[in-house]
């Protein structure tokens, strides 16, 4: 008789309930659409589209548009279902099983999964109180373990806080594992942080970027691997032949030629970022509610508090959802009338569990 393994009788598949709140700032998505010049550029290229060939193996066309946005080679560039797709195929195929894999923490909860997933040994380094990476404590868990993975976001999810380029140059030069450096969210702090120029000097480097942040692509997924040659070659021969489906290729190929418009997109999302986090320290100043809110490097905010429990359940009350992790809330920016109204409703909070 079949048994499952032991590593899957355990797992349930991630639910995610309807949210029927009429404020969703809880999934760190852009609260900009697509204009409608774009979706129409789309639907023209769709309808051209082969619907009974097979997908471009190499993503081409897509591969091409990030590179020409983002200036790197095209060569160095493996399109995926996502970030997760490729974080899951590096995990299972760069390094064995029983091998270990450095995660900091708090950090994106889907490094740790793939590595127990595929049966690698964890080993975590926590952060410090406030949240930073101590880069030495870092290096000399990886040297000391002999690791031969590790993976971190910069900036962070979920706590916005970000490394410096230099620190992060210093951690990829100092260790000998395969260092994936996932930027999702560099687009909302300072391009001039981000490693993607110097990407192809190192031998032990993968930069992982998305189009579900700044780019506003969340219901498509699609995300990018940038690496030396001979790392894009490994990556590319071990995906699955045809992982991205055509519509997403060609959504994405038609969201890069707009680049002003991508640009501009990015600016205002800062800007209500911004706003958001201003609005939130001030009326923390009146009421004390969080323990503290810290300066973002996202497109969210994070603030701490042991009630965040509570706190989060009386915004559902008010239809308002945000990101409950437990000692601390992290608010992603929404539109100018929708962060308000969760300020005001955190107000009204404040003033009840006194």
């Amino acid at each position: 008789m079949y048994k499952l393994d032991e590593r899957l009788a355990g797992l349930r598949p991630v639910v995610a309930k309807p949210n029927e709140c009429r404020i969703r700032l809880d999934a760190n998505e852009s609260y900009k659409n697509l204009p409608d010049y774009i979706i129409e550029d789309i639907q023209n290229m769709i309808g051209k589209m082969e619907f009974n060939r097979y997908p471009d193996p190499f993503a081409t066309e897509l591969c091409k548009g990030f590179a020409d946005y983002y200036g790197v080679r095209p060569e160095c560039v493996t399109a995926g279902n996502g970030s997760d797709e490729l974080i899951s195929v590096i995990n299972a195929n760069f390094i064995n099983k029983g091998e270990k894999m450095v995660v900091i923490s708090p950090d994106f909860a889907m490094y740790q999964f793939y590595g127990e997933l595929n049966e690698k040994n964890i080993i975590r380094v926590e952060k410090d109180e406030d949240f930073r990476i101590d880069i030495d404590k870092v290096i000399d868990a990886c040297r000391e373990s002999g690791a031969r993975l590790l993976c971190f976001s910069n900036p962070c999810n979920p706590t916005s806080l970000g490394v410096a380029r230099d620190e992060v140059i210093r951690l990829v030069k100092s260790v000998d594992a395969l260092v994936i450096l996932d930027e999702a969210y560099m687009d909302f702090w300072d391009n001039r942080q981000s490693l993607l120029d110097v990407v192809e000097e190192f031998d032990n480097l993968i930069i992982l970027r998305t189009c579900s942040k700044a780019l506003g692509l969340a219901a498509v997924r699609i995300g990018f691997a940038v690496a030396n040659v001979t790392l894009t070659t490994a990556l590319r021969s071990v995906k699955a032949p045809y992982n991205m489906n055509t519509v997403a290729q060609i959504i994405g190929t038609a969201l890069f030629k707009y680049p002003d418009h991508l640009r501009e997109n990015t600016r205002e999302i800062i800007e209500e970022r911004d706003e958001l986090q201003r609005l939130l320290m001030e009326m923390n100043a009146r009421t004390g509610l969080f323990d503290k809110v810290y300066e973002s490097n996202n497109n969210f905010v994070m603030a701490r508090s042991e009630k965040s429990d509570l706190i989060c359940s009386k915004l559902r009350e008010r239809s308002i959802s945000v990101s409950n992790h437990h000692t601390f809330i992290r608010i992603t920016v929404g539109r100018t009338r929708e962060n308000r109204a969760a300020v005001e409703a955190l107000e009204e909070i404040a003033a009840e569990i006194k």
